[in-house]
C-alpha cells in the first residue's frame, strides 16, 4: 500500500468536515434569514445567519472591498498549501498530528469555498452567556480550532530521539576509529 493511499483515510476526515460544513451552511442560508436568529438553548446558544468577510472572528473584514477579498483568498490558498505540505511530509506513525492536519485542511477548504463563491463565510453558531457573545462561527471554524488544539498538544508530546541514518552511522564509526 502506498504512502498516499494509506494517508487517504486521514483525508476522509477532511472530506467529512468539508461536507458537514457546506451542508450546515446551506441549511442555515435556506432556513434562517440573514441576521436572523433561532434560540436553541435559551441564555446560551442560538443559530444565527451572518456573513463574515474577514478571517477568524471577523478580523480584517473586507466589507465588500474586492482587493481585501482577493488578499484573504490568496492567504487562504497559501495557508492550505502549507498545511497540505506538512500533512504529506508527516509520518504515518504521527496519527494525532495527521488527524489535526486533516481537521485544519477540511475546515480551511470549507471556508475557502465560501470565500471564492461569495466573498464571505457563513457563520451561524452563536454561543453566549447573558449579553456576552463569543464571535459567531461554523463547522469549518470549529474543525480548524480543534485541529490547532491537537497540533499544540502534539507539539508538547515527548518523542524518542531519532536514530541516525545508516550512512550517518558509518561516518560516526569511521570518525571514531584511531
Amino acid at each position: 500500500m502506498s504512502l498516499g493511499a494509506t494517508k487517504s483515510r486521514f483525508l476522509l476526515i477532511s472530506l467529512a468536515i468539508l461536507v458537514a460544513d457546506q451542508w450546515s451552511k446551506w441549511q442555515i442560508e435556506a432556513l434562517i434569514p440573514h441576521h436572523g436568529a433561532n434560540s436553541v438553548i435559551s441564555g446560551f446558544l442560538n443559530l444565527i445567519h451572518v456573513r463574515n468577510s474577514g478571517v477568524a472572528f471577523g478580523l480584517f473584514a473586507a466589507n465588500g472591498a474586492a482587493r481585501s477579498e482577493l488578499w484573504l483568498t490568496i492567504l487562504g490558498f497559501v495557508a492550505l498549501a502549507a498545511v497540505g505540505s506538512y500533512f504529506w511530509r508527516t509520518s504515518l506513525e504521527d496519527r494525532t498530528l495527521l488527524v489535526a492536519l486533516a481537521l485544519v485542511v477540511g475546515g480551511a477548504l470549507g471556508n475557502l469555498i465560501d470565500r471564492i463563491a461569495t466573498g464571505a463565510v457563513t457563520d451561524f453558531v452563536d454561543v453566549y452567556l447573558g449579553s456576552h457573545h463569543w464571535p459567531a462561527f461554523n463547522v469549518a471554524d470549529a474543525a480548524i480550532s480543534i485541529g490547532i488544539g491537537l497540533l499544540i498538544l502534539d507539539s508538547l508530546r515527548t518523542r524518542p530521539p531519532a536514530e541516525p541514518a545508516p550512512e550517518a552511522a558509518v561516518e560516526i564509526v569511521r570518525d571514531a576509529a584511531p
